[in-house]
């Protein structure tokens, strides 16, 4: 199909679940239902993250068994040499954890590190074997994750229930059912992009529920107070708009898609004067705008911290340890991924995780200028993928769970077109129309 908008609004959002969705039928067996459902479940849960370890770790960490076991992933020539890639990085943690002071603390990190490349691989897999059926699984259930997530902030941000505040808010910041306001930000992006495509792939009549949905998640990301979510939600939405205006085959898509953007950004400025006209939101957006805040500032501020990462990774060419940094040189972490990652796992560690995440924004482009059935949903991805690997230079992401799902999301679509083994096709999924 060779347009977003090329599909009919049965492509998206429809009257089944998204688990009827990724099997037929008469190809179900109990335990592909159970495995489907154990995806969703997890997914699901994705978006309570009071503290670490989480229920979305253990239950991803039995997708990691689960899915290759009962075959419903494709490890295919691209998906190999990815997760080749994530081996070698994952090798060069190891190496640099030998050299870490603090061995128990550096040895957590580096299994919790391991333990995302591998969850990265199978979903990606899990996502190759049937596209666009487990992509619209995945993405469903993160929305259903969000919607938890964001109404908790809310309620906890207005005093909506009791001890709802304690609860679910950080330094006066909605932050739901995450332990961080600057990681409930950036999960809900994806969903609100989603809702959005979904929109634009319905007749007028049937928008209002998707708008009304990614409005909601945008008052979310708002009241979090992050100024990497907002910007990542800016760009993404900004990519994923031109995207689309490019992809569209008929000047009455486009015409759709500006309208729809127009009255998104319309409804994003009106969340925004109402919650303004708040002086306690006020009070603290004029704080949380400013670009320079005074702790980034001095020797022992974030760009300070920086400069010491930046002289520590040119001495120690396999790198000091995971945490080592903030234990011993500085009092907080890096804020830039990049050079967390050549901290943690040395030139060779760093260097292949950049290489990863540049090869998926090329490949991606390249992919996305492709006709397949999954373009719209590869569009939401991608925009929302580069946008993160872009705040990735004023925060560690490296443990964001989300940032490993959207690479995954990628990467499965990506190769799903490659050649495969006749037994790893997704032909029992192609007669299942997506209600």
């Amino acid at each position: 199909m060779a347009a977003l908008a090329g599909h009919t609004s049965r492509d998206w959002a429809g009257r089944s679940s998204a688990i009827e969705d990724a099997v037929p039928r008469k190809r179900r067996s109990a335990v592909t239902w159970l495995a489907l459902a154990a995806v969703a479940l997890t997914f699901a849960t994705s978006g309570i993250v009071f503290s670490e370890p989480a229920p979305v770790d253990a239950l991803s960490i039995g997708l990691i068994v689960l899915l290759p076991t009962i075959g419903l992933v494709s490890f295919n020539r691209g998906l190999l040499a990815f997760g080749t890639l994530w081996l070698i990085a994952g090798a060069c943690a190891l190496l640099a954890a030998t050299l870490s002071l603090d061995q128990a603390t550096t040895a957590i990190h580096v299994a919790v590190t391991i333990y995302l490349y591998a969850a990265c691989f199978v979903i990606a897999g899990f996502v190759a074997y049937a596209p666009r059926q487990h992509t619209k699984l995945i993405l469903g259930a993160w929305t259903l994750a969000a919607i938890v997530a964001a109404a908790a902030a809310l309620a906890g941000y207005f005093g909506l229930l009791p001890g709802a505040a304690e609860l679910f808010t950080r330094y006066g910041r909605a932050a739901g059912t995450f332990k961080d306001p600057n990681v409930l930000g950036p999960f809900l992006i994806v969903p609100i992009i989603y809702q959005l495509g979904t929109a634009l792939e319905r007749p007028l009549h049937r928008m209002i529920l998707p708008l009304a949905i990614a409005g909601f998640l945008m008052l979310a990301v708002f009241l979090s107070f992050s100024r990497g979510a907002w910007f990542v939600l800016a760009l993404s939405l900004a990519i994923y708009g031109y995207l689309a205006l490019a992809t569209a085959s008929r000047a009455l898509v486009r015409l759709k898609i500006i309208g729809l953007l127009a009255l998104g950004s319309i409804l994003a400025l009106g969340v925004v004067a109402a919650a303004l006209s708040n002086d306690k939101v006020a009070e603290l957006v004029s704080q949380r705008a400013s670009l320079e805040q005074s702790y980034d500032t001095g020797s022992e501020g974030r760009f300070g911290g920086q400069q010491k990462a930046i002289g520590l990774i040119a001495e120690n060419p396999l790198g000091i340890g995971a945490q080592e940094f903030t234990s011993r040189y500085h009092h907080e972490e890096v804020h830039n991924v990049y050079l967390t990652l050549f901290l943690s796992a040395g030139w060779l560690g760093g260097s292949i995780y950049l290489i990863v995440v540049v090869l998926t924004i090329v490949l991606g482009f390249r992919h996305l200028l492709r006709a397949t059935p999954t373009r719209p949903l590869f569009l939401i991805v991608y925009a929302t993928f580069v946008a993160t690997a872009l705040e990735g230079l004023i925060i560690d992401t490296d443990h964001w769970r989300h940032f490993y799902v959207l690479l995954a999301l990628i990467w499965g679509m990506m190769t799903a077109t490659q050649p495969r083994p006749a037994r790893l096709r997704d032909d029992a999924y192609a007669s299942a129309p997506l209600r």
